[in-house]
């Protein structure tokens, strides 16, 4: 199909003119879908099948695609002016609004991080061996899933016949185990780091939301402690600019997600004050009030490590100044890998899903935040982790998975039935116009109705599920304090 195009030139980032060229687009679309499966990944009854039904190869849809991208730039009359040509980032941003208008969402995450990878890597921030392309770490989900194979998880299918067989408790010990062996790694990397005499005095907890980092935060420190490293914690949360400097949408929803929402000036004046062994005024914010509203004095004693629970641990500007040998990073996510249904279909269901479930569950049982809010929210979370995040885990000197096979089974009871907290269709009536959360709503309720559910009694026992789990942060009954819960 043809389009009117009128773009002749491109801005590059050092404001050299080039040449616009579509083709670049089309390829640049055609490679983000083909690193996650194809667009077929992407594919949404009511939503997209159009395009697939006129469009029959990847090829052809990135075409189609492309086209929309120039349509959108020949809408700016300022772009037909030659001393105002589209930029670079123009164009990817065009890209990324044409993707998500037509409902590839997957293929608008992978070329997101992508770009935002490539950002860092130009800025310095990272190596080119730590940078993460399209987000997802591929030897590890590899391991993730021979591992999920050899005891027949790997599929919901696989993992429904697992529940009703009464086989859960197995899987569910041997995946914990898993996990505080990573623990374990991780305690003992630390150790080492400080045995060789490298001058540590920062420990960071990082990751996208809901992936567990205050479980793995208190996990961590029991283990250290016990071989005497005594730390000091610094809530990040009392950095959050006031209310009126977070401006609210359409629907009075504030974005809370970019790092841009820490008073980041100050944070990191702090953080390299405390590493000087100086005293701070530490700002105290309150939540009811939306503003700081007191100050408490603070000093890193020489034996302590600075200890830091935070979704942008690993954004540079933060630690801009501070060395890398006195920070350990740990970044946790959620990367179990499950196939949907009997895996013949080869999509596999979404790390970002679990993390929604995960809070949606925390925000209505202990936040007094709706469902469907906290999916109407999720794209803030999305675009925040997708800049300042995953781009950067490379940067982690340990990983620890935090997601779970039976991460499904656990919540489903808590979403379905009479009493779930699911929202229903007729709830997003008044929201037609957010096409992200309707495709996540109802992506995710399909993926709980082809799920086992455990029954509530199960899960809200300890005979099944321990305490102390990751999970626990979100189903509730946990026997470690979880603060963000109180």
């Amino acid at each position: 199909m043809a389009v009117q195009n009128r773009i002749v030139k491109v801005q590059k980032r050092n404001r050299a003119l080039v040449k616009f060229d579509d083709l670049r687009v089309r390829r640049a679309i055609l490679r983000a879908a083909e690193s996650i499966g194809g667009f077929r990944q992407d594919f949404a009854v009511g939503v997209n099948e159009a395009i697939f039904n006129a469009y029959t190869t990847d090829d052809s849809i990135a075409g189609f695609l492309a086209d929309a991208v120039v349509v959108c730039l020949n809408s700016d009359p300022h772009h037909l002016i030659s001393n105002f040509p589209p930029t670079i980032e123009d164009i990817q941003d065009e890209v990324l609004h044409a993707l998500r208008s037509y409902g590839f969402q997957n293929t608008a995450d992978a070329y997101e991080c992508y770009r935002w990878g490539r950002h860092w890597l130009r800025e310095g921030a990272i190596p080119v061996d730590k940078f993460m392309g399209n987000g997802f770490p591929q030897a590890q989900m590899e391991k993730t899933l021979a591992w999920n194979r050899e005891r027949g998880c790997d599929t919901v299918a696989g993992l429904n016949e697992i529940v009703r067989s009464g086989r859960i408790k197995p899987l569910v010990d041997e995946s914990i185990d898993l996990y505080e062996q990573s623990l374990d790694e991780a305690a003992e990397k630390v150790l080492r780091r400080l045995n060789t005499g490298d001058p540590l005095r920062m420990l960071w907890v990082s990751g996208p939301s809901s992936s567990g980092k205050t479980t793995t935060t208190v996990k961590l420190t029991d283990r250290l402690q016990k071989h005497g490293l005594r730390f000091l914690m610094l809530n990040l949360d009392d950095y959050f600019w006031s209310l009126v400097e977070h401006p609210t949408d359409w629907i009075n929803d504030r974005n809370y997600e970019t790092p841009e929402a820490l008073d980041i000036q100050l944070l990191n004046c702090h953080l390299a004050s405390l590493l000087a062994g100086e005293t701070i005024e530490k700002p105290t914010y309150s939540f009811k009030e939306g503003r700081r509203t007191a100050s408490k004095r603070i000093k890193l004693e020489a034996d302590q490590i600075l200890l830091l629970d935070c979704l942008h641990g690993l954004y540079p500007p933060i630690t801009e100044g501070i060395p890398a040998a006195a920070q350990f990073r740990l970044y946790i996510e959620t990367q179990n890998v499950l196939y949907e249904g009997d895996g013949s279909t080869g999509r596999p269901t979404q790390f970002t899903d679990v993390r929604l479930l995960r809070r949606m569950l925390r925000d209505v049982q202990h936040r007094n935040h709706s469902p469907l809010l906290t999916i109407l929210h999720w794209h803030y979370v999305r675009s925040g982790e997708l800049f300042s995040i995953i781009p950067l885990s490379g940067l982690a000197d340990h990983v620890i998975n935090g997601g779970f096979p039976f991460d499904l089974p656990a919540l489903k009871p808590f979403f379905c039935g009479p009493d779930g907290y699911l929202p229903h269709p007729e709830d997003f009536q008044s929201y037609t116009g957010f096409l992200d959360a309707r495709i996540r709503y109802e992506r995710v309720k399909r993926l709980l109705d082809s799920v086992e559910g455990l029954q509530k009694e199960q899960v809200r026992g300890y005979d099944l599920i321990p305490g102390d789990a990751v999970i626990r942060e979100f189903i509730g009954g946990s026997t470690i304090k979880i603060p963000h819960n109180e």
